[in-house]
């Protein structure tokens, strides 16, 4: 049974107001979406220093326990990107704790990827970079990078989370929406597009932050 199948069946139960759903829909995805938080923790450098990866993941799944005991889920796509979203937000407001103007991390370099936090992100599928030491100033792009993929557009961002942060492929995705691969594949490249877009002008407004 595809993975997605199986949150629909789930999602299914606890609208019939099977509580124990709730749960079973976070067991269920919990090796998927911690192997999601350490893949998405490679770009929060400032973050890796300070937590462990199952630290990061278990703050997260509280994030997504209380959203499903508010939000009522429409369906498997709904809990994927509502899963994508707090494991993102857990990241982001970590990053901000450990690199603002308090947090310890803010006067340290950290090795990590010389160029992960956006070359992945624009060109996926391309080998690791060699290790690198980063400022404070680089590490935070990582932090920006993340919160830029909150503000594009709806049906962009969802084949965004669902291709980088849940590593579905294409036809699954495109099953999972109704759609053919095709369209999968233009939305993928417009997000992407779209993206890089908004990284330059962030990079522009913000060169002079840490000189």
């Amino acid at each position: 049974m595809e993975h997605h199948t199986q949150i629909q069946t789930l999602v299914e139960r606890l609208s019939e107001g099977d509580l124990s759903a709730r749960e079973q829909l976070i067991s269920a995805s919990w090796e998927r979406l911690l192997r999601m938080t350490r893949y998405i923790s490679r770009d929060f450098a400032g973050v890796r220093r300070w937590e462990q990866t199952e630290d990061v993941w278990q703050n997260a799944s509280l994030r997504i326990w209380k959203a499903l005991e508010k939000v009522q889920i429409q369906d498997a796509r709904h809990f994927l990107r509502l899963a994508a979203e707090k494991i993102r937000f857990e990241l982001i407001d970590l990053a901000r704790h450990h690199q603002g103007p308090r947090g310890h991390g803010r006067h340290h370099q950290t090795a990590t990827s010389s160029a992960g936090f956006s070359e992945e992100v624009f060109h996926k599928g391309m080998e690791d970079h060699p290790q690198a030491s980063l400022s404070p100033s680089q590490q935070a792009e990582g932090q920006d990078l993340h919160q830029l993929i909150e503000q594009l557009p709806d049906a962009l961002k969802e084949v965004f989370d669902l291709h980088y942060y849940h590593d579905l492929p294409q036809a699954e995705i495109a099953q999972l929406l109704g759609v053919d691969v095709r369209t999968v594949k233009r939305k993928w490249r417009a997000a992407r597009l779209a993206l890089q877009s908004k990284w330059q002008l962030w990079q522009a407004e913000n060169q002079e932050s840490f000189k």
